[in-house]
């Protein structure tokens, strides 16, 4: 059984009597443990897709299914616990909360959870060190570059030991030195057994995945491996 399987997926948003369709029947699985690029152009639905496989959105038509469960049939409150316990999300724009500090950023989605606070405080410096973040954990979030942002969004999409990690262009704001970084911290995380649904436009980002679904027009017009991968020691890929 798939973790994820989409059949005939689809997506519309009705605005003032117009209907504007983003995804149109698209249908894969991914298997648990893999990293898959979702790439396309700005408006192409990949954006979309990942909202709806992320359980931020639900879709207008076909089926999803987590793990075999049809999302569907779920209360938003049993998918906001799914979110919550299974799943982390890394975002372009960080989406950290100004004039806190980093350790309380990645605390977040601790504060729906029932363990004591030491437990949350040894998961919080865990995920920290993953990322490499444990000197700056006092700092706030303001004080720090767009490399070190987009690390503690790691970090917090981590502290919950999601089984898939969700990064929508993850890398659009960074330059090409912490992209890399970032990009490298994906892959440790996929080598450690995570699912990673990486979306993004960019091909040289997207190859870093292992694994790379196209999308245009809410079409999905390729789903092939990445051949020959090899990742150097600086996190830069090249492919043969």
């Amino acid at each position: 059984m798939s973790l994820i399987a989409v059949k005939d997926l689809c997506k519309t948003y009705e605005s003032e009597e117009v209907k504007t369709t983003a995804l149109h029947g698209v249908s894969f699985s991914v298997e648990k443990g893999e990293f898959v690029a979702i790439m396309g152009p700005s408006g192409s639905g990949k954006s979309t897709l990942m909202h709806i496989l992320g359980l931020l959105e639900r879709s207008s038509c076909g089926a999803y299914l987590l793990d075999g469960r049809d999302v569907a049939e779920l209360s938003d409150d049993e998918l906001a616990g799914l979110r919550n316990k299974r799943i982390g999300f890394v975002f372009q724009a960080f989406n950290l909360l100004p004039k806190t500090t980093v350790e309380e950023n990645v605390e977040l989605p601790l504060l729906y959870d029932d363990d004591p606070m030491e437990r949350n405080g040894n998961r919080i410096a865990a995920a920290l060190e993953a990322v490499g973040m444990t000197h700056r954990a006092k700092y706030f979030s303001n004080q720090l570059s767009g490399g070190e942002k987009q690390r503690v969004a790691i970090a917090r999409a981590l502290v919950n030991d999601p089984d898939i990690v969700f990064a929508d262009e993850p890398t659009g704001n960074l330059d090409s030195k912490s992209g890399l970084q970032v990009m490298r911290i994906l892959q440790r995380m996929n080598d450690a057994g995570r699912t990673i649904i990486l979306v993004t436009h960019e091909t040289s980002t997207a190859e870093h995945a292992k694994r790379i679904i196209r999308v245009v027009d809410g079409h999905i017009v390729s789903d092939d491996p990445v051949l020959d991968r090899k990742i150097a020691k600086d996190g830069e890929v090249t492919l043969k």
